[in-house]
């Protein structure tokens, strides 16, 4: 009897205690548990261990649904009976408990049972689509967001709380916002500019991870195709829209309207509206929207219990090629009961308001109320965006909108405020009034030219009034403050020009429109007068005070061929002058010119030289010489380049007394200009030919240097034939020696200075202020171009040699007394030296009187090469002109 005394007593004692708790048990089971899993031990937990669970007829009645549980017969457990899924059985609702019903009888007693299903990490987190195409403008800036779908979980809890993640990329990140209610939505944004013709198209792989232990993840592509047309996309009046709407809204109502603009014109402004990601996904067929109105309707009911609140995008789509779209958020919120929302009212408005007001300025008062009492009327105000306006409670159901940060037109120049309103209800209800605040302007900008420089090339001789650029200043001001007006600044050595003969205003050459900032010519330029135009252009805005920018405008006048070569006079100052062989001319631009030669004379023996000059610059001063008559091969040929007149044969007795040559001078400009000379050319024995010479030589500065060149003959020259070529030969003797000794003495310079630079320093061959500029040469010869002033420094020992130029620097010093100081001297022409190249580049005393020496003997030795000759291969001359 002992023996069952104890368990009896402990039955008892459980009967008692289920009818206590109103005789329900509770039991948990993991979902997904394998069928047979023993969930509790039912007939012991209802006090029927010491009965026959069978002889009792133990059976589960479920309530409404499959229970998926059943009771063991032999053992009066509860055990599981098919597959358990949490989520088909109660969906996204926690906890998951399924009431049972456990019927005995003798006698006949009903038990509840409640199951409660708990969740397992058994779902990953799934997108909408497995591949999202979004379509970036090339010109979207850095910052940029463009929406993607959230992934969904079907479990709860932290099995259902997502983390994303984005691949490596240089161009986008993932941005994540979280709503108030806790979920994340997903935000791609680009973090630098796009270049489409670098990468046309992005692949990005999105990942969602849940949180459950191990975490399961879920991938979507992100293709983004960069567009190459740079259109405006439209842009919404607000980013995000609240709406509130009961769950008792019929079908067809109105849920908001949205409104995007886009500032483009004809059909790329035209904008069509389409909805897109809907969270939960389930409520996608909910909402509609009018793509050309953007009225937004129910097209399904709405039910609170199930979904609170409904998140969606609307795109604003344009008609452009390609089109450029801008979204929004919209959040729905269904509410359960219909409460009274509180009410905002603008009582007073002061807009616009000045960009320099001080931080804590009054904006606007507001009013705010709710018809609701107690904690439901009990509103919280707050202003959306915070910055840079903000809310300050003056008293009950009062607020002022003040200024908390400082203003800057320019870069936003209206704010549009939200004043939100909330409630103390549960759940509590909103209401928003905008407050548009405008930004009036005041003058904080100077106008700013989109250049520090302009450089202006300017071709001689335009047209008075011709224009020569146009220049343009940025202001962001607004109205006056942002009228600019241009101006020439005068006085402080920014408004000069050098020209021959000292200095000359800017404004005397240009002026510029004070509306259009037009720069015009006054007069047409002379690039023999004036090379460089230097000056600054100041823009000045209308504001009070007035605000001003400069810019420094540089005009180059580019040389025309607007002037013919010009024949120069002979060396030795008379017109018949010509021992050293240089014809003598009548005039600057052609005449007759006279020459002897000797018959007999051997040929490439020089008889004349035509010496020509042209006041242009470049290749329109370099000059050419050509035999024009007689048109027949002649007994004489021109240097091309030289302009030396010498014989192209042996002279011979049938040639004549005397050989009219026409030789045209052209220079190389576009179209070329000429000038003619007539060299007329008397052919004499060569005693004549030498007396001619010697008599020239006397009166002539330049040293000989073309044998057989003689003088027009004087009356009664043959009755002294004997006497003149007894003085031709004693004149020829002292030239042997005056030449053997200019040899020699030129010899030991060249051994003295080549031993001397050896060990001296080199340095560099410099002339005038400023540092070498260009430099061209040519197997021909050498020419120069400077757009202010040349210095020139030859070096010929005979031909093939090139020409060293060097330069001024490219802009003049400003008038005014230092200017004096400094301003170089007029342009001049440089005595030749035929030596080695270093003889010009040493600095040190005795180098220069060795230099003197060597050109004592030289000017004894040869005769000099004229500045002013043409280069060529056959001569050394230097040409040099301003």
């Amino acid at each position: 009897m002992g023996v069952w005394w104890g368990p009896a007593v402990r039955v008892l004692v459980l009967q008692a205690a289920w009818a206590l708790v109103g005789g329900q048990v509770r039991y948990s089971v993991p979902e997904e548990a394998e069928a047979g899993t023993v969930v509790g031990r039912l007939a012991q937990d209802l006090g029927l261990e010491a009965v026959d669970p069978e002889a009792r007829r133990l059976r589960l009645v479920a309530q409404g649904r499959r229970a998926s549980v059943e009771v063991s017969g032999a053992s009066g457990a509860l055990v599981v009976s098919s597959r358990l899924d949490r989520e088909e059985l109660c969906g996204k609702s926690a906890p998951c408990a399924l009431r049972l019903e456990v019927l005995v009888e003798r006698p006949l007693r009903v038990f509840h049972v409640e199951l409660e299903v708990t969740d397992i990490n058994d779902n990953a987190p799934l997108f909408p689509a497995a591949r999202k195409n979004l379509s970036i403008a090339e010109s979207s800036l850095p910052g940029s967001r463009f929406p993607l779908e959230g992934a969904s979980d079907a479990d709860i809890g932290a099995n259902a709380q997502l983390s994303y993640t984005l691949s490596p990329s240089d161009s986008f990140r993932l941005d994540l916002e979280k709503s108030n209610e806790g979920t994340i939505v997903p935000d791609i944004v680009l973090t630098k500019p796009l270049d489409r013709e670098t990468v046309a198209v992005h692949r990005l792989m999105v990942t969602a991870s849940d949180g459950g232990r191990p975490p399961l993840t879920g991938t979507m592509e992100v293709v983004i195709s960069v567009l190459d047309a740079n259109d405006n996309a439209p842009q919404f009046n607000q980013s995000v829209y609240k709406v509130q709407l009961p769950e008792s809204a019929a079908e067809g109502t109105l849920v908001a309207r949205v409104n995007a603009t886009d500032p483009d014109e004809g059909i790329n402004s035209e904008v069509t509206y389409t909805v897109t990601s809907f969270y939960p996904v389930s409520e996608e067929d909910i909402i509609t929207v009018n793509p050309k109105t953007g009225e937004m309707r129910l097209t399904g009911a709405l039910d609170f219990e199930e979904v609170k609140i409904i998140h969606f995008r609307i795109e604003a789509r344009d008609k452009g090629t390609p089109p450029l779209s801008g979204h929004c958020r919209v959040v729905l919120e269904v509410v359960d009961v219909n409460d009274n929302a509180p009410e905002v009212w603008v009582t007073s408005l002061s807009v616009p308001v000045p960009e320099d007001a001080a931080v804590g300025t009054v904006v606007a008062l507001l009013s705010v109320s709710d018809r609701d009492s107690g904690a439901n009327g009990r509103v919280r105000c707050a202003a959306w965006p915070p910055s840079p306006f903000g809310l300050v409670s003056t008293f009950a159901g009062s607020y002022s909108l003040v200024l908390r940060e400082s203003l800057d037109r320019e870069r936003v120049a209206e704010y549009e405020v939200e004043v939100r309103a909330e409630d103390g209800g549960a759940p509590p209800l909103r209401a928003s009034r905008a407050v548009r605040v405008p930004v009036s302007d005041v003058n904080d900008n100077a106008p700013a030219f989109a250049q520090a420089v302009y450089t202006v090339l300017a071709r001689e001789n335009n047209a008075a009034g011709a224009e020569l650029a146009r220049l343009w200043a940025r202001d962001p001001d607004e109205a006056g403050n942002g009228r600019v007006s241009y101006s020439v600044a005068e006085g402080g050595g920014g408004g000069a020009a050098a020209v021959v003969g000292g200095w000359r205003p800017a404004s005397s050459y240009v002026s510029v429109d004070a509306e259009s900032g037009r720069l015009w010519a006054l007069q047409p330029l002379d690039y023999e007068e004036v090379q460089v135009l230097q000056f600054e252009v100041r823009a000045v805005d209308a504001g009070e005070p007035p605000l001003c920018g400069n810019a420094t405008v540089q005009v180059f006048v580019v040389d025309e061929n607007d002037n013919a070569p010009a024949l120069l006079p002979a060396a030795g100052g008379g017109p018949w002058a010509g021992a050293s062989g240089e014809a003598a001319s009548s005039g600057p631009g052609s005449g007759a010119l006279w020459a002897w030669a000797a018959w007999g004379a051997p040929a490439g023996q020089v008889v004349a030289k035509i010496r020509a000059v042209d006041a242009d610059s470049g290749y329109n001063a370099w000059l050419r010489y050509e035999l024009w008559e007689p048109r027949e091969k002649g007994p004489f040929r021109v240097g091309l380049y030289s302009g030396e007149v010498s014989t192209a044969r042996a002279l011979e007795e049938a040639d004549g007394p005397r050989q009219r040559l026409v030789i045209v001078v052209r220079d190389h400009g576009e179209p070329a200009r000429s000038a003619t000379a007539t060299l007329s050319v008397s052919l004499v024995e060569g005693a004549e030919a030498a007396l001619a010479a010697a008599g020239s030589s006397s009166s002539s500065s330049s040293s000989p240097s073309s044998s057989g060149a003689g003088l027009r003959p004087a009356a009664g020259a043959e009755g002294g034939a004997a006497a003149a070529a007894a003085a031709a030969a004693a004149t020829t003797n002292v030239w042997l020696v005056v030449a053997i000794c200019a040899v020699s003495s030129l010899f030991l310079l060249a051994v003295v200075l080549y031993g001397a630079s050896r060990w001296a320093p080199r340095a560099a061959v410099l002339s005038g202020p400023g540092p070498a500029t260009l430099v061209c040469a040519s197997e021909v010869g050498s020419w120069s171009y400077s757009q202010r002033q040349s210095r020139s420094l030859c070096v010929a020992d005979g031909a093939g040699k090139s020409d060293l130029m060097v330069f001024s620097p490219n802009f003049p010093p400003p008038p005014g007394p230092a200017a004096k100081e400094t301003q170089p001297e007029p342009p001049a022409l440089l005595d030749t030296v035929s030596g080695p190249p270093f003889l010009a580049s040493r600095p040190f005393p005795l180098f220069a009187s060795l230099a003197r020496v060597a050109l004592l003997a030289r000017r004894l030795g040869r005769r000099w090469w004229e500045p002013g000759s043409a280069p060529g291969p056959a001569g050394g001359g230097c040409w040099s002109g301003a």
